[in-house]
C-alpha cells in the first residue's frame, strides 16, 4: 500500500462503494458514529452509503432506530440504538467537562443542572417530544443570544447523562424525547477498557487506514488512552507503515483490493474528511481552504476517486433541486458528463429531479 492509495481504501472501509445492500441504521453502526450536526446534510452522509431515499432515513431517525444526540466530541452525531447507551458510558464524562463549564458562565452549576433535568424530565414523560424551545418556555429561560448557549448546554447535559435524545421531528423542527422510552437500557454494561477496544475497532474497521492520531481526534480521547485501546485490538488489525507513520484498517480489506473509478458528491461534514486528524490522503494542503475552514466549517465536496477536486451546493425548489459544482481546476466538459453521473445518487435519495448549473 502507498499513501497515494489510502483514500481509495477508505473508500471502501467507509462503504462509499456500496459493495453489499445496507440499510440506514447498518450504516451508522458500522461507522460507529456519524458528525451529524448539519442535519439534512447528515442524513445524505448515510444516504450516499446505501440505496435508501431521504424519507426512509428520516424513518429510520423517527423510529429511534438511529439516533441523533452529543456524543463523543462536543458536537452532534447519529449512533445506532445498540450503540448508544455503551458509547455514552464511555464518552460522556470527557464531553461534559465541555457543557459543564459553558453551563456554568449562565450561572448554573452541578445542581442547577440537575434540577433542569428533573423539570425535563417530567416535561417528556409519557413519550412527549417537545423542541428545544418548547422545553426553555417551560423551564422558564427566555429566547436570547446568551440564554441560547445556556438552553444548549442544559440539552447537550441531558443528553450526556443519557436521559434525553432526539424525538421525532415536529414538520422541520427537531424534539427531545427521553431516551429510555426510545431505546430500552442494556442488561449489562462494559468496563471502560471493553468499551474503548470495542470503539477503537469499530473505528479502523470502518475508517481505515487510520492513525493513532486519527482515532484520538475523532473519539476524543488522548493519544496514552488510545495507544493502549490500539494495543489491545491489534491482532484483530491489519497494520502497514507508510513514511514512519503506521496505518491500521480492518482485516477484511485486503492489500490487493480492486481499485474501481468512481465519483461521489458527499455531504458537509462527511466521515471521509472529518475523521481524520490530518486529510492529506483525500484532499491537496494547496485545496483544503477551499474545502474547509480552520475553525470547522466544512463544505459538501466532490471525489473523483477518493480525491477532493471540488465543492457543490443545493437549492431546494418546488419541482427539482439545483446544483452548483465549484472545481479546484478548470474540467474538460466531456469529463464533466461523466462527473456529473455522480450526482444520479442524490437524484434518486431525493426523489426529486436535479439540475446542474
Amino acid at each position: 500500500m502507498t499513501h497515494q492509495e489510502i483514500s481509495h481504501y477508505r473508500l471502501a472501509s467507509q462503504k462509499l462503494y456500496k459493495t453489499t445492500q445496507c440499510l440506514p441504521q447498518e450504516i451508522v453502526q458500522h461507522l460507529g458514529a456519524m458528525q451529524a450536526q448539519d442535519y439534512a446534510m447528515a442524513k445524505w452522509a448515510i444516504g450516499s452509503r446505501c440505496d435508501s431515499s431521504e424519507k426512509e432515513i428520516e424513518e429510520a431517525i423517527n423510529s429511534a432506530k438511529i439516533i441523533r444526540t452529543h456524543i463523543l466530541r462536543p458536537t452532534w452525531h447519529f449512533v445506532a440504538a445498540d450503540d448508544i447507551y455503551w458509547m455514552l458510558d464511555l464518552s460522556a464524562p470527557q464531553v461534559k467537562r465541555f457543557t459543564t463549564s459553558a453551563a456554568k458562565k449562565y450561572g448554573y452549576d452541578a445542581k442547577k443542572l440537575n434540577e433542569a433535568s428533573a423539570q425535563i424530565e417530567k416535561l417528556l414523560s409519557g413519550n412527549n417530544h417537545l423542541t428545544r424551545e418548547e422545553i426553555m418556555q417551560e423551564l422558564n429561560i427566555k429566547k436570547s443570544s446568551n440564554d441560547d448557549f445556556l438552553s444548549a448546554a442544559i440539552m447537550m447535559n441531558a443528553e450526556l447523562d443519557g436521559l434525553v435524545c432526539n424525538g421525532k421531528m415536529k414538520g422541520k423542527q427537531i424534539t427531545y424525547a427521553l431516551l429510555e422510552e426510545r431505546v430500552s437500557k442494556p442488561k449489562s454494561k462494559l468496563t471502560k477498557e471493553e468499551g474503548l477496544a470495542k470503539l477503537a475497532l469499530r473505528y479502523f474497521e470502518s475508517h481505515g487506514p487510520a492513525t493513532l492520531l486519527d482515532f484520538s481526534w475523532w473519539s476524543g480521547f488522548p493519544p496514552t488512552t488510545c495507544k493502549l485501546a490500539i494495543n489491545a485490538i491489534e491482532l484483530q488489525l491489519n497494520s502497514v507503515e507508510i513514511e514512519n507513520q503506521k496505518y491500521w484498517f480492518g482485516n477484511d480489506i485486503s492489500t490487493d483490493y480492486n481499485f474501481r473509478e468512481s465519483v461521489h458528491f458527499l455531504p458537509a461534514f462527511d466521515e471521509i474528511l472529518i475523521s481524520y486528524k490530518t486529510r492529506e490522503a483525500s484532499i491537496l494542503l494547496e485545496h483544503q481552504s477551499k474545502a474547509f475552514t480552520n475553525n470547522g466549517i466544512f463544505k459538501p465536496i466532490i471525489l473523483e476517486n477518493g480525491k477532493v477536486i471540488g465543492t457543490w451546493k443545493k437549492t431546494i425548489k418546488k419541482d427539482h433541486a439545483k446544483i452548483e459544482t465549484q472545481f479546484f481546476h478548470e474540467t474538460e466538459s466531456h469529463k464533466k458528463e461523466i462527473l456529473f453521473e455522480g450526482i444520479k445518487a442524490f437524484e434518486n435519495y431525493l426523489e426529486t429531479k436535479i439540475v446542474i448549473e
